[in-house]
């Protein structure tokens, strides 16, 4: 979704383009985009070590299960606000899939 948003912003050439040279940043709806785009990129790959680590250890249950329901409705939820612009509920909706993460490695223990 964000490099749709990017490719409107910018134009048919530079999607078709190389990219080879640094290209204007982005604002609006496809800036907050491609923010939530990097942003779940850096909690993601937790996420899955946590899920692995739960199932390869045999610790899954209803908490971590529903933990990994909370992570993805969450980021799906924080993208939505994010998209918005909403001020401050997307900071906390983002709590709760980073929190979902913590609950599923505290059941590791």
């Amino acid at each position: 979704m964000p490099e749709h948003a990017a490719s409107i912003q910018r134009g048919d050439l530079w999607a078709a383009g190389s990219r080879d040279a640094p290209a204007e940043p982005l604002f609006g709806l496809a800036g907050r985009l491609e923010r939530a785009g990097r942003n779940y990129a850096e909690t993601f790959p937790l996420f899955a070590a946590a899920t692995l680590l739960v199932h390869v250890v045999g610790a899954s249950n209803q908490t971590t299960m529903y933990s990994a329901y909370a992570y993805i409705g969450g980021r799906v939820v924080y993208l939505i606000l994010y998209a918005a612009g909403t001020f401050l509920m997307r900071s906390l909706v983002w709590n709760v899939s980073s929190l979902s993460i913590v609950a599923m490695l505290l059941a590791l223990f």
